[in-house]
């Protein structure tokens, strides 16, 4: 295992992990943690949110409740669920998500199994500074049809 930390990033990576010590770390560190984890064959990333990615964050979840008011659109958020696909050895913790279209059905399972509920309809992305995983491959890989990236130069969509 190679270890690359870099303290002004806020960004640990880590090569040749495996999709059970990913799980295991899930676990260990509970949906509740305060870094984002990004998973993609092998390499993870930890990346702890730095204080300017917070304001962005909610701006853009207040931008998206007031959008869906005015279009009178259903929604519902997954907030920042750790999205996670075995088979497709990815998995990816979002700012946040939401769910417009088709939602997993309630009163099942407590969490969010990519393996069999439906992706959420957009997923969120703050980022400061680079990341060194492939996060537009992820959630493709996750089947997540849309993603909104900000940069604090840039914001950019993507569609699948």
């Amino acid at each position: 295992m190679i270890a690359i930390s870099s303290p002004a990033e806020q960004r640990t990576v880590l090569h040749n992990i495996s999709w059970e010590t990913f799980e295991a770390l899930l676990s260990e560190t509970g949906e509740d943690r305060g870094s984002r984890f990004a998973y993609e064959c092998g390499t993870l990333e930890i990346m702890t949110p730095l204080f300017e990615h917070e304001n962005p964050k909610i701006q853009f979840d207040r931008f998206i409740f007031a959008l869906v008011e005015i279009l009178e659109i259903e929604i519902k958020s997954a907030g920042s669920t750790t999205l996670k696909r075995r088979l497709a050895k990815r998995g990816i913790k979002p700012d946040n998500c939401y769910y417009f279209h088709c939602e997993p059905e309630e009163g099942g399972e407590p969490t969010l199994d990519l393996e069999t509920d439906p992706p959420p309809d957009l997923a969120i992305e703050i980022d400061i500074t680079s990341s060194s995983i492939n996060k537009l491959g992820i959630y493709a890989a996750l089947g997540v049809p849309e993603l909104w990236r900000y940069n604090f130069v840039v914001h950019t969509i993507y569609l699948s």
